[in-house]
């Protein structure tokens, strides 16, 4: 986290120096104030993460937005393998298909029991608040950068996320999502459209938590907290939500329909250009 912080204060320092627009930096504060109000701390940490983000994608053809699953708070490194397999099959597709992209997360919540409680509460509600503020970056975004196109990338409850932030979105053709298995639960409430690729199933064997197959969750939650004590009396401490492993929810990019399916999805939306430029974030 102090690493992601100290690149974020660089970022912003670089802005302050080279002198950005004032009118650019007074928008993306009206926003914020729109969007917490007096809260002055959220209303900073919005803005400086609109302007670095607006200064980093310029030149860029892609934006990829990561919204992780669990809690939606964890580090791309720190994600299982296969989540993290799939955002780094999305961009290397874009590589070989001769884009450039930049590479985000998008957090929805902080540590710590409280945070975990909200962020339930935000799923009862399918994101309606939090989609909205990320929903308000890309409407942001794609005003001022015309030529870039974004992607968001979610599993599981980040899934569930990105097609809520569809939803405010409406209409903005500049914005795609990948999304793979969400749950049963929150499947009744998502909108799918041509620009929303949705896989339910890994190609191997059924997503229980797709399937609400009630027994096999049962047994992953009821294991989960043996797995988890296990890990940390070998001294490999791993996140509680990791230890949930239930049948079928798994997405690696080694999965063959799983990379099919997105691959087309890529193909059949953008045509293939000659020049590579990589950027990640």
């Amino acid at each position: 986290m102090k690493q992601s912080k100290q690149g974020l204060h660089n970022a912003t320092g670089q802005l302050e120096m080279t002198g950005v627009d004032l009118v650019l930096k007074e928008e993306a504060g009206h926003l914020a104030r729109q969007l917490f109000g007096n809260n002055i701390k959220k209303c900073v940490d919005f803005t400086d993460r609109l302007l670095d983000i607006y200064t980093r994608a310029q030149g860029k053809d892609f934006l990829l937005i990561h919204s992780p699953g669990g809690w939606g708070n964890t580090y791309i490194k720190r994600c299982l393998p296969w989540e993290r397999s799939v955002v780094e099959g999305v961009s290397t597709t874009l590589e070989q298909m001769g884009y450039s992209w930049l590479l985000v997360q998008h957090f929805r919540s902080g540590s710590g029991l409280c945070e975990w409680v909200r962020d339930m509460r935000a799923q009862a509600r399918f994101f309606k608040v939090k989609a909205e503020i990320l929903a308000a970056e890309l409407r942001f975004l794609g005003s001022h950068l015309n030529n870039l196109k974004v992607i968001l990338v979610g599993i599981s409850q980040g899934a569930a996320f990105n097609n809520a932030v569809m939803q405010h979105l409406g209409g903005l053709e500049t914005v795609y999502s990948v999304e793979l298995g969400i749950f049963f639960l929150q499947k009744s409430r998502r909108v799918i459209s041509e620009r929303t690729l949705v896989i339910d199933g890994n190609g191997v064997i059924p997503d229980a938590m797709m399937e609400w197959n009630i027994l096999s969750m049962f047994m992953a939650f009821c294991g989960a907290p043996f797995r988890w004590v296990k890990s940390r009396l070998k001294g490999t401490p791993i996140k509680f939500s990791h230890c949930v492993n239930a049948p079928g929810h798994e997405y690696s990019w080694k999965h063959p329909e799983v990379r099919r399916q997105i691959e087309d999805f890529l193909e059949f939306n953008f045509s293939a250009r000659d020049k590579v430029g990589v950027d990640v974030s």
